[in-house]
């Protein structure tokens, strides 16, 4: 399915708001690197007009650019931080490139999929996103 997008001033960073490891990672990011993003969660982003889905974004975070690319996983921590500049950038990049891609999407991977067992993570993780208190289905205005 091809969505229409149009240029935005600013990237979007997409992250599941009901997974407090995720919630907490956000916002140490924001405390750390000079985020130049709009941060949103899932639940309240118009998905459709993002370019994506709340399937892919309770999967992975997201990196929607100023063109309406969308990117998940590592690969959306990795241009998260280029975009922040300064000495962020040469690790985006770095973790971008192969070798070092394969290795960044492996341990995201791991991360992801075991989100419930880390700081800050609750049981709620563990549900597949329809199953959370408060799902996105009941929420006005979250896509899906």
């Amino acid at each position: 399915m091809t969505r229409r997008t149009r240029r935005r001033e600013r990237p979007v960073l997409v992250y599941d708001g009901d997974c407090g490891f995720c919630t907490s990672s956000v916002r140490f990011l924001e405390r750390h690197v000079p985020v130049r993003a709009t941060v949103v969660a899932y639940q309240f982003a118009d998905l459709d007009a993002l370019g994506t889905s709340a399937e892919r974004a309770a999967y992975e975070v997201l990196w929607i650019d100023r063109a309406g690319r969308v990117s998940g996983g590592a690969e959306a921590v990795g241009r998260l931080l280029t975009e922040a500049g300064g000495p962020w950038r040469a690790l985006g990049v770095i973790m971008r490139v192969a070798p070092v891609s394969w290795a960044a999407h492996a341990v995201y991977r791991l991360v992801a999929n075991n989100r419930d067992r880390m700081p800050g993570g609750t049981a709620a993780c563990m549900l597949p996103a329809a199953e959370r208190p408060g799902a996105a289905a009941e929420r006005p205005g979250a896509g899906g």
